[in-house]
């Protein structure tokens, strides 16, 4: 039974450092397969795109509400010493804009409650440089999608 321990020990311990590791690497992996697919579709650094409407076909995530319009804008703070300025328009029905760090912490989230929002975001507000700023509203339908399209045309991400 004795020559089992030294074993078993080592390797209790190398799989405690690879699930802490795991969980330590996963979130920055995760933001940083986010940041670089959001670019591979065209999403600009410091700029909002609004996606195609959730459907099988087009979604690009696990499980993306169908009844929602997502826009995206991938922030760099360290190319906007001034900060950025975000502005959700605003929106009838439900709306929210959400910010999240490159640990895929949403450390600040804004309901639009029918009025435009506006928030500086500077390296003193934001947990790291770089992270992805998302803007929710409610669109069940197409044509509810098609006037979320029409307003998202006045979102602002842009540096100061």
């Amino acid at each position: 039974m004795k020559r089992f321990f030294g074993p078993a020990l080592v390797a209790a311990v190398l799989g405690i450092a690879v699930h802490a590791a795991i969980i330590y690497l996963s979130p920055q992996f995760i933001m940083d397969r986010a940041y670089t697919m959001l670019g591979e579709r065209g999403t600009p650094v410091h700029g909002f795109q609004l996606s195609p409407q959730m459907r099988p076909d087009t979604q690009s995530v696990v499980r993306p509400s169908p009844d929602l319009a997502y826009s995206g804008c991938r922030f760099d703070l360290s190319q906007a010493p001034d900060g950025l300025l975000v502005r959700m328009a605003a929106f009838d029905g439900y709306s929210s804009l959400s910010f999240f760090d490159a640990q895929t912490n949403n450390f600040l989230t804004v309901r639009g409650n029918g009025e435009a929002q506006e928030v500086t975001l500077t390296r003193e507000n934001s947990p790291s440089d770089k992270g992805i700023i998302l803007i929710r509203r409610l669109a069940p339908t197409e044509e509810d999608y098609m006037k979320v399209a029409e307003i998202a045309k006045s979102d602002i991400c842009e540096v100061q």
